[in-house]
């Protein structure tokens, strides 16, 4: 029987790709066949749904199950690149995390399913047969889900290039980070498959273009894949793969490769509507990120002009209506644009209930506030204007105060080419500005792009585990080491991890999260994954500012999170076993982590004292922790 259903299988992939009409693309004087790397993404998802079907043939502790399913994680990542890119939400939720996902539109709350799922089941067991099947029914849904779109979407030039940075990208991201295997620990020698993808649809498509313009570069891509591809096989145990290695020697050199293949090839020259610029040679680089992605389409490309008078706006504590709070009141430029204290304070002074996150590469985000309430930069200052407990005024009333500085209406003028009646070019103004307070020239960063070897012994074994043992970065993903979720950052992760009251962990933090978003359970003390850049700069931490140091907040995740400490916290993302992280361990975190503070706050301290005196001195100064 199951050579009959190989058999038939086999017949209509063939019959389909008869069917098909070659697709070529003429560009700069060439012709491009892209048939056969379509037909290797075809063959692959087929594969996955032919392997699927035998996990349903035998229990799901049969020996041979582990063995199945690791064939399936491979031919997925085949295939990956192009079902991914082609439905990013199906190509997510099938080799996404193991958690429940809350439908806002209806309200309800599905259960987890997908390659991650199945491999908890496999690899953890403690799930009944009948339990097991069905995660992989629904699993085979969307694995048939892709398969058809791939089957349908014929590939071209764009779809191509997008494709394989983005898979790029994830190697980087989730394969060696273990956020695609986080039980199998399977995506070390995954990383290896999808480059060995990568090189084999190159192959089958515009390698002879760059083989007659470029020999050396076809011959040198070639040999930096393989050379990566040993480094993995001679490296597959996931605590002691050299990440920092792995990164800097190997993954930079192929991405510097393929941008050059990109250009050599003279077949597309980029778009600006992705999440990264396509000419940054790794995605390490001070110009990787297309701000303006993150940015609503009717705010982007913001003049000088209007970043100017944001910038102008920003430290203004006239736009509040006592005339004693500006943006720099919690935002201070000195202290990474946040102000030191464990949660800010009111109009009045009075304590608030969270910390003050940074503003730097808060842009990066597809969620503000600490419980992600608002979609939008823009949402999330206008909640400050309105707040009464903040700036206390409306968002369809101008502040007319403002006006007392007479160089106001020009500026307004100039980027606006009128005096607004609201606050929303206020608004609009203060969010370009604080969309441009974004640096990658960190140590860490400086390090990535091998313009210095300066990292140290302990930086090197610190960014090894953060990527590793200690799991951060299948949180904080790299590079951007926040939330917002990699390679499509469409979306910002919230987590339940159960922060303690005070650093004593002996209770837990009563502030609710995004639970009061929907009422779900399911969001009980959910908060936003901020970024870990600039960190080391602005202590306290977490959302109530329990931690005084990153000493502090290392050992919490050490103890297996709030659940670890002993909380009821039946929803927390974390895992709940420790992380059995020696000291000398915790203390090389802390070592990585300080690498991640960057030079452009230097830059950006300046500001503060550029901006007029007077414009200052009214602004009520949060006291001194």
């Amino acid at each position: 029987m199951k050579k009959t259903y190989v058999l038939v299988l086999c017949i209509c992939t063939v019959l389909t790709a008869c069917k098909e009409e070659k697709v070529t693309t003429l560009l700069s004087g060439r012709v491009v066949d892209w048939s056969a790397a379509h037909t290797y993404y075809k063959v692959h998802m087929d594969e996955c749904l032919r392997l699927i079907d035998l996990l349903l043939q035998k229990p799901v502790t049969h020996p041979d199950t582990k063995k199945t399913f690791a064939a399936l994680r491979i031919a997925f990542k085949k295939a990956e690149p192009y079902a991914s890119y082609l439905n990013p939400p199906i190509g997510h939720r099938a080799n996404g995390p193991a958690l429940p996902v809350y439908l806002e539109d209806t309200g309800k709350v599905l259960e987890p399913f997908g390659l991650q799922k199945m491999a908890e089941s496999i690899f953890d067991g403690g799930v009944s047969q009948q339990d097991f099947e069905k995660e992989v029914s629904l699993t085979r849904g969307l694995l048939v889900n892709l398969a058809t779109t791939v089957r349908e979407k014929p590939l071209n030039t764009q779809r191509f290039f997008i494709a394989s940075h983005q898979q790029l990208l994830r190697i980087i991201s989730f394969g060696i980070s273990g956020f695609d295997t986080p039980v199998s620990h399977l995506g070390i020698a995954e990383s290896a498959v999808s480059l060995d993808a990568l090189k084999e649809v190159y192959e089958k498509s515009i390698a002879s273009i760059i083989q007659e313009r470029r020999p050396e570069l076809d011959r040198q891509f070639k040999d930096h894949i393989a050379r990566a591809v040993r480094f993995i096989e001679r490296n597959t145990a996931f605590e002691t793969f050299d990440r920092y290695t792995f990164i800097r020697e190997h993954m930079n050199p192929i991405t510097r490769d393929w941008v050059a293949i990109r250009k050599a090839s003279g077949l597309w020259e980029g778009v600006n509507n992705k999440p990264f610029n396509f000419d940054a040679v790794t995605f390490f680089e001070t110009d990787t990120w297309n701000t303006d992605y993150f940015v609503p389409p009717t705010h982007r490309n913001p003049s000088d002009t209007q970043i100017a008078l944001g910038k102008k706006l920003f430290f203004d504590p006239k736009l509040s209506s006592n005339g004693t709070m500006a943006c720099a009141s919690c935002h201070q430029p000195e202290k990474a644009y946040a102000d030191g204290l464990a949660v800010n304070v009111d109009n009045e002074g009075r304590p608030l209930s969270r910390n003050t996150p940074t503003l730097l590469n808060s842009i990066f985000q597809r969620s503000f506030f600490w419980d992600g309430r608002s979609p939008t930069l823009e949402n999330q200052i206008s909640a400050v204007f309105e707040n009464e407990k903040e700036f206390n005024t409306k968002i369809h009333q101008f502040s007319d105060a403002i006006l007392s500085d007479s160089t106001y209406t020009e500026q307004f003028k100039k980027a606006y080419g009128k005096i607004p009646q609201k606050n929303r070019e206020v608004v609009r103004a203060i969010s370009a500005y604080v969309a441009t307070l974004n640096g990658f020239n960190s140590k860490f960063d400086r390090n990535m792009r091998s313009e210095e070897d300066t990292f140290t012994a302990e930086e090197q074994q610190g960014m090894n585990l953060f990527m590793g043992k200690a799991l951060c970065a299948t949180c904080h993903f790299m590079p951007l080491t926040n939330g917002t979720v990699p390679p499509f950052y469409n979306e910002t992760e919230k987590e339940v991890i159960g922060v303690a009251q005070t650093a004593k962990n002996n209770k837990l933090d009563t502030d609710v999260g995004f639970f009061s978003q929907y009422q779900e359970e399911l969001h009980m003390g959910m908060f936003k994954t901020p970024t870990v850049r600039n960190s080391a700069l602005t202590a306290p931490y977490m959302h109530n500012g329990a931690y005084a140091t990153l000493h502090e907040v290392m050992d919490f995740y050490n103890k297996g999170g709030g659940a670890g400490l002993g909380f009821d916290l039946p929803h927390q993302t974390l895992p709940f076993d420790e992380l059995q992280l020696t000291d000398n361990e915790v203390d090389a975190l802390v070592a990585f982590v300080k690498t991640l503070s960057d030079t452009k706050v230097d830059e950006l301290l300046p500001q503060l004292v550029t901006t007029s005196i007077e414009q200052t001195d009214n602004i009520k100064k949060a006291p001194l922790p």
